[in-house]
């Protein structure tokens, strides 16, 4: 085969790829309209669809030589044959069927292994990416059928490169709008120097009227020195600048039409281009279904994900950087919230858990996504002694916080309610993730819990990135750009109302205190020196919390287009990104939730804190390795001395507990299935110890299930980790966290 011949092959398969994948989304939404109740006139007409769908991609398929994928189609072609002949009924096992035999097919163009159908007598869930498409047609009838000639194929990184160029225009229309506004401020200024030289023109012919011949003698006549040139002059100026203004103003005018042209082209442009590479929710909820079905099943619970809203539409940005945080929603909803059947039915509740997402359109252009849970809820007096164990509470305040003011902190990084830690939960840090990508998006979130019982979190976010209000602020000579949908309000304050409380400069405003920042401070930028008086201060406010941060000037609101930094710059602290305003000027758009995250290490920093972070590393922490495997207890202690740990060692239960009552130790990292005395047991005689009780137990073990898991819990385990899953990085995290 020639080179060009093999480059003509790939490109074919690569188009046959994207032709492959829309015929499997139409068959599993048809499979899914199957699924709903319908009439007998609507049912020939969807299975007639379906046909042609599978007729057409086993006709693709020939033709690029996939004779695997061909012969699954054929095979499916078959069977829905005979459901056109009726000599097959339309049943929900039939329609299990067709679903494994399109996910079959999925697998083939993924490159995976031809998967069988199932009998007849299985009873296997609904296949995953059926599943993840009901929403998306459950509210609305299906659309007819596109003609051919009506659609073309682009890929989505063509796409996004010509978004990308279309946003640059955005540049050029803020840039034509600063031109307009400087040419209309020319044209007042010069508008106030036309009227000035008018009325200097009037006096000088004035003063020319009456004193055009100097003395009194009427036979000593004279021209007053210089009064003729003097008038010419101011005449040929008020002239000039009658003329200039004329122009000037035509040129304003024309400016103002052009901006208003390019204006609306240019937002007519994005709006196309926002259509074009919109997507529905359904895209992101397509391997949700399979991830319910196996958390569900792991954790011996019954789950029911119910979708509403799934068709509609966002930017596919978004819902790129969402993927994770509604994993780990999910997730949650599933481990900590739903329960086990039994315990269901003991509440009184239906056997079978239920995990809604419910996505709805928002007034200006954004979108709120809901997920709730009908589980036990959260345990807010668990959240309060965990966040008092902690120091985000304090035993005065915490008196003050009521159910409302507690449920923010579930956000804080490093609180979990969890009993024990496990390779995957139980370390606090993924809603405090979840928090911060949903608000680096622009969105916000937040928890509710019903009095019905169960949890809800509310997503709120915009349907496109491309640009947003900011406010304008400058330090010195530099200036930055401040979400406007993160800042409450601005404001002046006295400098003498300025107090301290437990260290922190603080202000009121409205009647409410709050911490005051200097934003240079944060920057780390020279900062200038008080005003006369007064400061200005721009209220910003990131999950629950207000501060007030300290600026040198505000110098307003205007539309900001958000520029990415690029790989090399994607984690540049306080930088979310850059814009470039009208007159040319590269300015950075802040990252509100970094601006908090150092505010608050900024107000909590003390020299005893300092002096004792500085002495840390010198105190050496003991731990005990506990493990028969001669191979296995010296990868642990190599990894433990490595990172700065004084590491003692035993081979089974027994010979712990007797180096633990003659020696002092900070941590025990065991082994479950030892010898003599395995690690559950060791664990449980540990806890009935009263000097050892409360010393920290890590269960490292190739035990991962469900059942092991809650053993290790009901024994009294501090963490436990899986062998197969085991990181190094991720066993001295949690020892860290625990001592």
């Amino acid at each position: 085969m020639t080179q060009d011949n093999a480059a003509f092959l790939q490109h074919l398969l690569a188009t046959f790829r994207v032709e492959a994948d829309e015929h499997l989304r139409a068959m599993a939404s048809l499979v899914l309209e199957l699924q709903q109740p319908a009439s007998a006139e609507r049912l020939p007409p969807l299975v007639e669809t379906l046909f042609r769908e599978a007729h057409s991609l086993k006709g693709a398929a020939r033709s690029v030589g996939l004779s695997d994928i061909e012969a699954a189609c054929a095979e499916l072609e078959s069977q829905l044959a005979a459901l056109k002949r009726q000599e097959l009924a339309l049943s929900p096992v039939l329609l299990e069927i067709l679903g494994r035999r399109i996910d079959a097919l999925a697998g083939l163009l993924a490159g995976g292994d031809v998967a069988t159908a199932p009998a007849a007598g299985m009873a296997e869930p609904a296949p995953a990416r059926v599943a993840a498409v009901r929403a998306e047609h459950s509210e609305r009838p299906p659309a007819p059928a596109t003609e051919a000639g009506e659609t073309v194929r682009i890929s989505t990184a063509k796409l996004a490169a010509l978004q990308i160029q279309a946003e640059e225009l955005l540049a050029f229309k803020f840039s034509v709008g600063h031109l307009a506004g400087e040419l209309r401020t020319l044209c007042i200024e010069l508008a106030d120097w036309k009227k000035a030289c008018g009325k200097l023109a009037r006096e000088v012919g004035a003063m020319r009227r009456d004193y055009e011949w100097a003395g009194n003698d009427a036979h000593d006549k004279r021209p007053l020195p210089g009064i003729d040139t003097l008038y010419a002059a101011v005449e040929r100026a008020e002239l000039f600048a009658k003329s200039l203004h004329e122009r000037l103003s035509r040129l304003q005018r024309m400016a103002e039409q052009e901006r208003r042209a390019l204006g609306g082209s240019v937002d007519s442009l994005q709006e196309d281009m926002k259509r074009a590479l919109m997507q529905p929710f359904a895209a992101l909820l397509e391997s949700l279904p399979k991830l319910v079905r196996d958390l569900a099943r792991d954790g011996g619970k019954e789950v029911e994900l119910r979708v509403e809203g799934a068709a509609i539409e966002i930017d596919r940005r978004i819902l790129e950087q969402l993927k994770d945080p509604l994993i780990h929603l999910a997730r949650n909803a599933i481990d900590h919230g739903i329960e086990p059947p039994v315990e269901r039915l003991r509440r009184g509740k239906a056997r079978r858990g239920c995990l809604d997402i419910v996505v709805t359109p928002r007034e200006g252009n954004r979108v709120e996504m809901l997920l709730a849970d009908d589980g036990a809820g959260i345990d807010l007096d668990r959240v309060k002694a965990v966040a008092l164990k902690q120091g985000l509470l304090t035993p005065e305040s915490a008196g003050r916080y009521g159910r409302q003011e507690l449920l923010p902190l579930i956000f804080e990084s490093g609180l979990s309610t969890c009993a024990i830690l496990t390779d995957i939960s139980g370390r606090g840090l993924g809603l405090a993730i979840v928090r911060e990508k949903v608000e680096k998006l622009g969105g916000s979130i937040g928890i509710e819990l019903p009095e019905a019982g169960g949890t809800q979190f509310r997503i709120v976010l915009p349907t496109t990135l491309a640009n947003f209000r900011g406010l304008l602020v400058a330090l010195g000579e530099r200036q930055f750009v401040l979400p406007l949908r993160s800042v409450e309000r601005v404001a002046r304050v006295a400098v003498d109302s300025i107090k301290t409380v437990e260290n922190r400069e603080a202000i009121e405003l409205a009647g409410e205190a709050m911490s005051l920042v200097r934003l240079s401070h944060v920057l780390g930028l020279p900062a200038a020196p008080d005003g006369a008086g007064y400061l200005s201060v721009a209220v910003l406010t990131s999950a629950g919390k207000r501060i007030a941060f300290v600026v040198d000037a505000v110098l307003g609101e205007q539309d900001v287009l958000v520029k990415g930094l690029g790989p090399q710059l994607s984690r540049v602290r306080h930088v979310a990104g850059a814009t470039v305003l009208g007159a040319g000027t590269l300015v950075p758009i802040l990252s509100v939730a970094d601006l908090f995250t150092s505010a608050l290490r900024l107000a909590t920093f003390s020299p005893s804190r300092s002096q004792s972070t500085a002495q840390s590393p010198t105190a050496r922490q003991s731990l005990l390795v506990v493990e028969d495997s001669i191979t296995s207890r010296a990868l642990l202690k190599n990894i433990l001395e490595s990172s700065g740990y004084a590491v003692t060692t035993a081979v089974d239960g027994v010979d712990a507990l007797t180096i633990l009552r003659t020696g002092q130790f900070d941590l025990v990292v065991s082994d479950v299935e030892m010898p003599r005395m395995d690690g559950f047991e060791l664990t449980a005689r540990l806890r009935q110890d009263k000097k050892l009780a409360e010393l920290p137990v890590v269960l490292v073990t190739a035990l991962e299930s469900r059942e092991h898991r809650e053993r290790g819990i009901d024994v009294g385990a501090n963490a436990y980790i899986v062998k197969s899953s085991f990181d190094q990085s991720n066993l001295l995290e949690v020892i860290r966290r625990l001592i």
